[in-house]
């Protein structure tokens, strides 16, 4: 079936009537800690995929289930009544990263409080309230249209903050169910705010940890200091290590496979140039800092990193204790662009760790895995749809975007499904997302609205 185009102003009037009443499900979505990183929020992930399955069957899905995994469920629901139309999957995420420092937020991260156009919680952009935008719209299109023009099925997962271990194997094993022409997911932002992006590419990821052990328990330092290697001083030098001076990643090999950029994707990315002393400004810094040769922008995006994401040992409480401590650790992160194997590149970043270890510790390695970059062809008639779509809701002219991001997911569904993804996601630079006082603007959650209901026409028009 193919819906009118009038149908627009039939899902903006339900919209618009149903308002409070989908703010109101939106509060309660957030109200729940779905923490996946800490295990005793493993209930409160668990209530919150029974509170979405609940929520989709209401919304009119049909077969909705929780698909379990090795980790927290996976919530799937469909509507396939739209024969000879393209079938879309929609993917999100119901977990949440944990609200630490809770001390720093303005109102309680799991408390949904509207303040100047913005809904303040945990999840409210990342990625509950996207989640729940495309909830709304589809039981707006089957209340106010009385049917989709396109097949759906969604699939919400529940550890994507923790990187999605458990869900590529279901993806595998459940592909004939989740079967589709086009990956929609709404788990990312605007470039700037009124500039809409639909981005065409995801940085990877690859991901391990770094311990370093000395003696078999902390010492005095007047006693042993001098004497013996110091973890923490071990530490800090392969850390140090890791990039020259002017930025550039130091690990032998570790640029080998990265593709080369082409100058039409260089171009595009060109076009997006902003004030970047003025983002810097935004997150307090003066000046930058990066590989030479490229724009702050490409380094964030489409150029490979190696980054420290903790520290620790020693004492590290009030007042002094003056040791040489037994241990230190670190946690380091890469994100990685086409042609880059996850293994190789952690490979070579073990080799050169092992290779640079000082003397007097020993050094162990523990490896998360990771995946790989994922591109969509600037050509795709799906990425053009969606462009369409944030043109007609927005009123202005899209951009398409690099996203320095990963969603562990992805791969998997191009491998299992053969599926293209169209990254379309509605919120905004400042919405501080992984930090205290996240927030989604109001603007783009009834906006975004209108842009999902428009693409899902626009893919109808497509055919199957």
């Amino acid at each position: 079936m193919s819906l009118p185009r009038d149908v627009l102003v039939q899902v903006d009037a339900w919209l618009a009537a149903h308002r409070e009443e989908g703010l109101i499900g939106l509060r309660a979505f957030l109200a729940l800690p779905s923490v996946s990183a800490l295990s005793a929020h493993a209930g409160d992930v668990r209530r919150t995929a029974d509170y979405l399955a609940d929520r989709l069957r209401a919304a009119g899905l049909d077969g909705v289930a929780l698909l379990d995994t090795a980790g927290p469920p996976a919530v799937y629901g469909e509507w396939l009544h739209a024969p000879g139309r393209p079938t879309a999957l929609v993917y999100g995420h119901y977990d949440v990263q944990p609200a630490d420092p809770e001390a720093l937020w303005t109102s309680p991260p799991f408390s949904a409080v509207e303040r100047g156009g913005r809904l303040y919680a945990r999840g409210a952009s990342d990625d509950k309230g996207q989640v729940w935008m495309h909830l709304l719209v589809a039981e707006a299109v089957l209340r106010a249209g009385g049917g989709l023009p396109v097949n759906l099925k969604f699939l919400i997962e529940g550890e994507e903050e923790v990187g999605s271990l458990h869900l590529p194997p279901l993806v595998e094993a459940e592909r004939r169910r989740l079967a589709a022409d086009v990956v929609v997911i709404s788990d990312s932002a605007f470039y700037a705010p009124g500039v809409p992006s639909v981005a065409c590419g995801l940085r990877g990821l690859a991901a391990l940890e770094v311990h370093v052990q000395g003696p078999a328990r902390d010492l005095h330092s007047g006693d042993y200091g001098g004497a013996v290697q110091n973890p923490l001083h071990a530490l800090a030098a392969l850390v140090a290590g890791l990039h020259t001076a002017d930025g550039r990643v130091a690990v032998p090999g570790f640029y080998e496979d990265v593709r080369t950029l082409t100058a039409q994707e260089r171009q595009v990315l060109a076009r997006l140039r902003g004030d970047e002393a003025a983002h810097l400004r935004e997150v307090g810094l003066a000046e930058g800092f990066g590989e030479p040769g490229y724009t702050a922008l490409e380094r964030s995006t489409v150029r490979p990193t190696v980054e420290v994401n903790g520290m620790w040992g020693g004492f590290t409480g009030e007042g002094g204790k003056t040791i040489v401590p037994a241990e230190a650790h670190a946690k380091l992160t890469c994100r990685l662009v086409p042609d880059q194997d996850p293994e190789r590149v952690l490979d070579r970043v073990e080799a050169d760790l092992r290779r640079r270890c000082l003397p007097g510790v020993r050094l162990r390695i523990d490896r998360s895995g990771g995946h790989p970059a994922t591109v969509v062809p600037l050509d795709s008639p799906y990425l053009h749809a969606a462009s369409r779509a944030l043109r007609q809701a927005f009123s202005a002219e899209p951009v398409l975007t690099r996203m320095g991001g990963s969603i562990g997911v992805v791969p998997a569904f191009g491998r299992a499904l053969g599926a293209p993804v169209v990254l379309m996601g509605f919120g905004l630079p400042d919405d501080r997302i992984h930090s205290p006082d996240e927030s989604l603007d109001l603007g783009q959650y009834d906006r975004g609205q209108r842009a999902l209901a428009a693409y899902w026409l626009e893919l109808g028009e497509m055919g199957g």
